[in-house]
Order: structure tokens, then sequence, then C-alpha cells
């Protein structure tokens, strides 16, 4: 296949958010043609007037290859198409898409979440809602100013099949923009959702004032549970130790960009998830993961105390104190072995 056919074609994404604007500025990079959908009409109409996303990246303009839009219908002759709403709502966009796309459409899922009800991973989801199209995941550490921006990021591509993680890779690839394929979906996936959990955790030690050296350790810790929950689960251990796991974590827990460690923050200072719940904060994905992730871990008899103390820190059963208490007082025990 020649370069110019790997990358001809209409590329759809789904979401105006800060992500999936950032996507579309990278597909534009190489004058591909570009819809971006968003939900809402008035929010299309600004942007596709405007030429920017004020809320969300105002200092990073639209090509003009995009063309922004609230018509679905805008996605039928697209032969990609990067699917970047929130975790949650997936399932219920991929069923409204599912009449809209065509057969054999490559469709990839970028959200980094567990669905809360039924524990699905979003390649699950779109599996069911989307049957006959070729599936792949997009995860790993990028934030969506930085991607509009045009500063270096890399991330990586899973697909079920080496073809398909190839081919999707060559169609996103772009100045600035470099994707890693994979196979493995499943590691990939878990990386992406379980590291918001673990980046909440870490921002609760900066919010107590704990130390960067309690923080360094919570990550690392986190990692190893990541990694021993993936392997249960059938995934490869050491995706975790790549872009989409250790790569996204560390740029996630150690970061206040990240949504998930500003919740983690206010919630060391306040040490009140209910109140910080009621109270109108922008919810976290780490925050519908955690109780997800703690209930596999339990199903598959892993041991993750880390997530399993957010869990309970957000369910209102644990304090933030005792949480950080009972993980300081756990057994003391190999390392090496604590892996496995």
């Amino acid at each position: 296949m020649s370069a110019d056919a790997v990358t001809a074609g209409r590329i759809a994404i789904v979401g105006a958010g800060a992500f999936g604007t950032a996507l579309a500025i990278v597909c534009a990079r190489t004058r591909r043609e570009v819809a971006l959908w968003a939900r809402d009409e008035g929010h299309a109409s600004a942007l596709q007037s405007e030429r920017c996303n004020r809320f969300h990246l105002p200092d990073c303009p639209l090509p003009d290859p995009v063309t922004v839009t609230s018509d679905l219908q805008a996605c039928a002759d697209a032969d990609l198409v990067l699917i970047a709403v929130p975790a949650q709502a997936t399932r219920t966009m991929a069923r409204q898409l599912e009449p809209v796309l065509q057969r054999g459409v490559y469709v990839v899922a970028c959200a980094k979440g567990i669905e809360q009800d039924s524990g699905a991973l979003q390649s699950d989801i779109l599996a069911e809602e989307l049957p006959y199209r070729p599936l792949a995941v997009l995860s790993g550490p990028g934030f969506a100013a930085e991607i509009a921006s045009g500063k270096p990021t890399a991330m990586t591509l899973a697909g079920f099949s080496e073809a398909t993680a190839d081919h999707v890779c060559a169609r996103l690839a772009a100045p600035g923009f470099r994707p890693y394929s994979s196979t493995d979906v499943r590691g990939v996936e878990l990386g992406g959702a379980l590291k918001n959990v673990i980046a909440i955790a870490c921002g609760v030690v900066v919010g107590k004032a704990l130390g960067e050296s309690a923080r360094a350790a919570l990550l690392t810790r986190g990692l190893a549970e990541m990694a021993r929950l993936a392997a249960k689960t059938g995934a490869a251990p050491e995706t975790l130790f790549g872009l989409s796991g250790l790569g996204d974590l560390v740029l996630t827990a150690m970061s206040e960009q990240s949504r998930n460690t500003r919740f983690g923050i206010a919630l060391g200072r306040q040490g009140d998830a209910g109140a910080l719940l009621a109270g109108g904060m922008p919810l976290a994905e780490g925050v519908y993961t955690a109780p997800v992730a703690a209930r596999l871990g339990h199903d598959h008899g892993v041991d993750m105390p880390v997530t399993d103390a957010v869990a309970a820190i957000l369910a209102g059963t644990l304090s933030v104190d005792e949480a950080i208490e009972n993980l300081v007082r756990r057994p003391l025990r190999s390392e090496q072995r604590d892996r496995q």
C-alpha cells in the first residue's frame, strides 16, 4: 500500500472536548480532511466560526481542513473514526453511531476508563455496539494542550491485529505526534484507566504535604498493582511499563494539569470526598474507575491496596488519614515477590 493510500480518506472525531479538539488539529497537520463532531449545536457553531476551542484550547487555532458539526451524518463517509467522548458516555455514543458508520470503518477508542455498571473496557463496549468494524485504542502520556500546540508526544495505538494497529498508526502519525503500535489492547486500556486512580492517590499525598518521597513510593507501588491486575486479566504485564502504563502514570500523577491529580490534591486538603463531589468540582475519570478497579482486583484475587484505599475514601467508608495509616502499616514483604 502506498503512503498516499494510507493517509488518504476522511477522518471523523466524535467529541469536541480538549482531547478530541487536539486530535483534530493533529490529523489536520497533514492536510487531510477532518470532521470534528460536537454534541451541542451552539458549541459546534462557535468552534466552526471562531476556529478555536475557547474553553479548552484557546491558544490552538483549528486548521482549515477541520470542519466542526453537530450532525453525526458527517461521520458517514469517514474511513477512520476516533471516539473521544468521556468513558462513561462511550456506549451511548456508539449506539448512536452504529446506523451511521459503514462496515469496515476503523474505529478508535480514545477515552481512558472502565464502564462503571458493567466493568467493560472501551474496546469491549465498541465490540458489542459497533460490530464488523476494525477496532483500536489510543492511550499514553499526552496532555491535550501540548498535543495541540505541536509539542513532541508519543502514545500507544493498540489494535486486535498488527495490520489494524499499523494502519491506524500510519493514519495518525503527524509532525510532533508519534504513535507506537501494539496488539495488547487490554494492557493498553488497563494502563490508561488504572493510572487515573493512582494519580488521585498521588494527589492526596501532595494535598497532605507528605513529600515527594512519599509520592514516588506511592506511584511505584501503584504501578506494581496495575501490572498485577493486567497479568491476571489476560494482558501482558510488560505493557504496563510502556507508554500507556508507566509513561501515562508519570505524566498524570506528577502534574497538576491532570484533573485526577487536582482532584486528589483537593481531597487531601479537604479530607471529605462527599463534600467535594457535592460541591461541583469537575469529576476526574478516576472517580468512576476506582470502585470498578477495586472490584476487578477482588474478583481476580489481586492485592490492590492503593486502589482499594482510593475506592474506600470515595465511598466514604475510610478517611484519608485512616487510608494513609493503613498503607504505612502494611506487613513487611519482599519487593520481588510483591510483583508476582
